[in-house]
Order: C-alpha cells, then sequence, then structure tokens
C-alpha cells in the first residue's frame, strides 16, 4: 500500500507539466542575456575597431594630397578625420601624422610630426622593407583609440585599439610650416 501510494505521487507529478516552462525560461534565460550582451558588446568593439582604421586612412590620405600644410590645414585634417569615431568619445582618441624622409643608403629620418592626444615621431624609425625605398618619402599615420567594454570592462579592462597607415606623398613632399619633408 505503501509502494502504491509513493509510486501513485510519483507518477502524478511526473504527468504534471504545469511550472515546466518557467524552469525551462530559469535556465536559458542568463544564457540568452548573456549571449545578447556579448554580442552588442562584439559589435560595438569591431565597430569602434573600424572606425579607428578609417580614421588612420584618412589622415594619410588627407596629409598625402596637399604639397604645403598650413598650422591651419593640419588642423582642419585632425579635426575631420576625429570626427569619424564620433559617436564614440573623441577625447580617448589619439592622432599623429608624420613625414619621414628615405635617404640614398633607406635610413628612415622623421622630418617633422604632428600629434593631437598622443607623442609626436622624432629621429630614425623602422619602416617595413618594401616600402624603404631609396631617395622617396613617407607620410605614416597612427590612430589609437583606448576602447572600454561597456559589460565586460571588469574581465577585459581597456582595450588599446590602433592602427597605422604608410602613404606616399601624391603631389611632393609636403611641407609643414616652415619645416620641408625632403
Amino acid at each position: 500500500m505503501l509502494k502504491t501510494s509513493i509510486l501513485g505521487k510519483l507518477s502524478r507529478l511526473a504527468r504534471d507539466k504545469r511550472g515546466v516552462s518557467a524552469v525551462e525560461f530559469a535556465l536559458l534565460a542568463p544564457v540568452m542575456i548573456g549571449l545578447y550582451f556579448g554580442c552588442a558588446e562584439i559589435a560595438t568593439g569591431v565597430g569602434t575597431d573600424r572606425k579607428v582604421s578609417l580614421i588612420s586612412a584618412a589622415l594619410a590620405n588627407l596629409s598625402a594630397q596637399t604639397a604645403t600644410i598650413s598650422t591651419a590645414d593640419m588642423t582642419n585634417i585632425l579635426d575631420a578625420s576625429g570626427a569619424i569615431v564620433s559617436p564614440y568619445d573623441a577625447t580617448k582618441l589619439k592622432m599623429t601624422i608624420t613625414c619621414i624622409k628615405i635617404d640614398a643608403n633607406k635610413v628612415a629620418t622623421v622630418k617633422w610630426s604632428v600629434t593631437r592626444n598622443g607623442t609626436a615621431n622624432s629621429g630614425t624609425m623602422t619602416v617595413p622593407t618594401a616600402l624603404a625605398v631609396a631617395n622617396s618619402t613617407l607620410i605614416l599615420s597612427e590612430a589609437s583609440y583606448a576602447y572600454t567594454p561597456t559589460v565586460g570592462y571588469t574581465i577585459s579592462g581597456t582595450l588599446t585599439l590602433s592602427d597605422k597607415m604608410y602613404m606616399t606623398p601624391r603631389i611632393s613632399a609636403p611641407t609643414y610650416g616652415t619645416t620641408t619633408c625632403t
């Protein structure tokens, strides 16, 4: 009699479907919410990294197409390139434009360097071997952004997203202010 009573109760409990959906939801909801926030965070990070690459390209492109760059022109180049990072915080953005002269011995020397929120380059530099052409000029643009994830900042902290681009001047070696790049 006792076995039948226990088996009967277990049988009724096994057939009872009330609450199954609530239990499934309680088990799956944290996983689904985590996936949603993770995907949103990755999409924001990839979008920000893409903007950093676009900024680097814009800096090089705008600097390489001008033979003479005034201080006002440089401010406009930095402002226009920096506007690409919108809607993200532009104060976390570092941009540097450097004009590099490569001599007959393929030694790359910085002729001028301008930065916003970063560090200007100086002295000799190492350039990729394929770009070290004797008696030539290169424009180097560098952009970096201190990206702090909204949700995962406690796991990863701040990530530095960066990109750089070398470009050959289109018209002639650009002069910035009174400093030539020859």
